[in-house]
């Protein structure tokens, strides 16, 4: 292993997923090792890990009951078949997520992504339309700017040009999409939800019912919180006027909260912060603090019984991943969800929010910045593009926060910081102070 590691990797073979594959191979920034708040560079160098790893290290690296949890159920029980067959652990982790849920969304699916858990919640929506003898409810509605995943159903609900373009040919028919709700002349430099916007880009829901006729819609989708296109923070009174409107309609509603989820806005879910609850939950990532792949969708009883009691005998739903409740990712569930627990993550979590919103806010005036937004643990610094070189200002600002000791994420020129729920004051002004000093540099 000592030799293994005292050389360089080949660097060709491996296709990265997102990235700018020639560049970073040219410069490739290696991370060797993790433990609670910090990354380890290749180089020896420690990153402060200022996004959860990719929103989804929630309870921070090298957790040991974690690790513990995963090492016992390989050693026991490496895999089980979940179609026809079980283990208990599945059981058992379902019962903890749903526990953890809103009122009635009790019945849960594991998955291993969001992507998969994603097209997941889209089949159930058009399965239980289906049973309930409406299946010509099959249109599904998205958001422009929204982010679902990568596989068809999400990229086809989601609103991310650069993520569809390629594939715009097959995408699934019958979609249409909801406005964005960012509107930087009316709401930048907000804290927490903006005031403008909430019935106004709600409403259009009402306009493409009108269109399409409510008739044919089966489902809405939309993030709580926008993450990977950049933290947009919903209007005040727009989550509850879509549940109003998809409620008058008979369409279900779809909260994707694979970021919101496990505690990033100081409750266990988007759905209970905002205190609006939808019919459906996509979740992953902070669902096993990332150790193993795992997701799920958390649904309304109801809407679960409906497919079950409308089907003959046998298999009600066909549908199912070769890797569903695997039994390593349930451990992993288990013991993550333990952890939060006992040692109150989604409380601290709330109770820092206002030191979190200061130390972002503190960001007002500096170079290039011109916004900054935020809502619990999470916030977002939109940057003014370079001319003729959209997102290469923020590329920039990544790439020397790295160097300078301090992770956060980019897309487009959007600066997004969601720190693991165990970071500590000291440390939020550190990610803001790096940041402050790496915008003074960037050109």
């Amino acid at each position: 292993m000592q030799a293994e590691t005292s050389r360089s990797p080949d660097l060709s073979n491996l296709w990265m997923p997102f990235t700018a594959n020639r560049q970073f191979k040219a410069h490739p920034r290696l991370l060797a090792s993790a433990r609670d708040m910090h990354y380890t560079a290749t180089d020896g160098h420690r990153v402060l890990d200022g996004t959860s790893g990719l929103w989804c290290v929630n309870a921070g690296h090298g957790r040991q009951p974690i690790v513990d949890a995963i090492s016992r159920q390989a050693a026991h029980l490496d895999y089980a078949p979940s179609f026809q067959l079980g283990h208990e652990d599945s059981f058992r982790a379902a019962s903890e997520v749903a526990a953890l849920m809103p009122a009635g969304l009790d019945r849960v699916f594991f998955t291993n992504s969001g992507s998969e858990s994603v097209d997941t919640a889209l089949k159930i929506a058009l399965a239980y339309h289906r049973a309930r003898g409406e299946g010509q409810r099959t249109r599904l509605i998205g958001r422009e700017r929204g982010y679902h995943g990568v596989g068809f159903g999400g990229i086809s609900v989601g609103g991310i040009a650069p993520n569809r373009k390629v594939f715009s040919g097959v995408l699934l028919p019958g979609v249409d999409h909801l406005p964005h709700t960012h509107d930087l002349a009316r709401n930048a430099w907000s804290r927490g939800q903006p005031a403008w916007g909430g019935e106004q880009f709600a409403d259009a829901l009402e306009s493409l019912v009108a269109l399409h006729d409510a008739s044919t819609i089966a489902a809405v989708i939309v993030e709580p919180v926008a993450g990977s296109t950049g933290v947009l923070v919903p209007p005040r009174g727009y989550l509850e006027r879509l549940r109003a409107i998809t409620e008058k309609y008979g369409i279900l509603l779809i909260f994707d909260e694979v970021i919101t989820g496990f505690g990033r806005l100081g409750a266990a879910t988007g759905s209970e912060f905002f205190g609006v609850t939808p019919d459906l939950i996509t979740l992953a990532k902070g669902i096993s603090n990332a150790a193993v792949p795992a997701g799920a969708v958390a649904v309304r009883r109801s809407v679960h019984d409906t497919i079950i009691e409308a089907s003959a005998a046998g298999i009600e739903f066909f549908h199912g991943y070769t890797y569903s409740a695997h039994p390593m990712a349930t451990a992993a569930v288990r013991a993550t969800l333990g952890i939060y627990r006992d040692e109150g993550l989604f409380e601290r979590a709330k109770a820092l929010s206002g030191a979190f919103e200061e130390a972002a806010h503190a960001l007002k005036g500096r170079r290039h910045v011109v916004d900054v937004r935020n809502l619990g643990l999470v916030a977002g610094i939109e940057l003014t593009p370079r001319p003729g070189a959209p997102g290469a200002r923020a590329a920039e600002a990544f790439g020397k926060c790295f160097d300078q000791g301090v992770l956060v994420r980019y897309t487009g020129d959007i600066l997004a910081v969601s720190p693991p729920l165990i970071v500590g004051e000291d440390q939020i002004g550190e990610i803001f102070e790096t940041l402050a000093r790496v915008l003074d540099t960037v050109e």
